[in-house]
């Protein structure tokens, strides 16, 4: 199976109390799919994972797996601080029926580039799943996978590609140059997706999916149907949503818009909240912006 298109890392929906809410969990992916996504990513950095105990991730992933359906392929974020953890979640993952895991690099610890290249083989060799790698240095205290070490780890058999959301389309860019084609090279910043996908990415795991799937979708389907003109316009309608995001603390930016549209999905897990009233013009104007509103 190759990964391709645009997968949404879901944002994780709670109950007013914070308590996991399974059922709109289910009407969230149902939007998803209907608006032709081409995968559904659970439990990544957008969707809390840190926030959920081990058996709320279990929960997610058995929920999504079922119903999903086989329609597009699930991904679940089995990231962790520690080799033996992601190993462990990983091995859950694959019991639930995932299709494959997107693995984080460690948050809190810096490791070397020999020691990143260990974790993510380790964690490779302990499941039959594709792992995908994923570098976000924003969230990870600048901690990044080197192309280099890309391409090492892309010589083992089950390490089929990268999100990279550094947000640096040189290091996209390196990355591709770097790997064999084969590989999957995934846009994780939602403004360079255009981008990326002239220079050979394969597609994209946007947060503003969560918002506006269909808009995100018209990126993708117009590049591959060679329509660059509309490709590139989706684009542009879509780079004031994603910078409106930062009005709040991720992914409060995304669940105060679905509240906006009506579509509410609850609050984040505190200390997260959603964004202030003082800064709700500002995120409406970027749903107008974005044809939503």
């Amino acid at each position: 199976m190759r990964f391709h298109g645009i997968i949404p890392p879901l944002a994780t929906p709670f109950k007013d109390n914070e308590d996991l809410d399974l059922e709109r969990l289910g009407s969230f992916i149902e939007t998803q799919i209907e608006a032709g996504v081409h995968g559904i990513f659970v439990l990544g950095t957008n969707s809390e994972f840190y926030a959920l105990d081990e058996m709320e991730k279990q929960k997610v992933m058995a929920f999504a797996v079922e119903k999903v359906g086989k329609r597009v392929p699930v991904f679940a974020g089995t990231g962790a601080e520690t080799t033996r953890e992601a190993e462990r979640l990983t091995k859950m993952a694959e019991m639930e029926g995932v299709d494959g895991v997107s693995v984080i690099t460690p948050y809190f610890i810096m490791p070397n580039q020999n020691e990143i290249h260990d974790h993510y083989k380790r964690i490779a060799e302990s499941t039959s799943l594709p792992v995908l790698l994923y570098s976000n240095p924003v969230t990870c205290g600048g901690l990044k996978i080197d192309p280099d070490t890309c391409a090492k780890l892309a010589k083992i058999r089950n390490i089929v590609g990268i999100k990279d959301s550094s947000g640096d389309l040189q290091t996209t860019i390196e990355i591709l140059r770097a790997v064999p084609k084969d590989f999957v090279v995934l846009q994780g910043r939602d403004t360079l997706i255009f981008s990326a996908l002239q220079m050979g990415a394969s597609g994209a795991v946007p947060a503003t999916c969560n918002i506006a799937p269909r808009l995100l979708v018209e990126i993708y389907e117009s590049f591959r149907a060679g329509d660059l003109e509309a490709s590139k316009a989706a684009q542009a309608k879509l780079h004031p949503l994603r910078m409106a995001l930062t009005l709040g603390t991720a992914p409060g930016g995304v669940k105060s818009a679905l509240r906006e549209l009506g579509r509410s999905i609850g609050p984040c897990r505190s200390p997260v909240a959603l964004v202030g009233p003082d800064k709700i013009p500002k995120l409406r104007e970027a749903l107008g912006l974005a044809g939503l509103i």
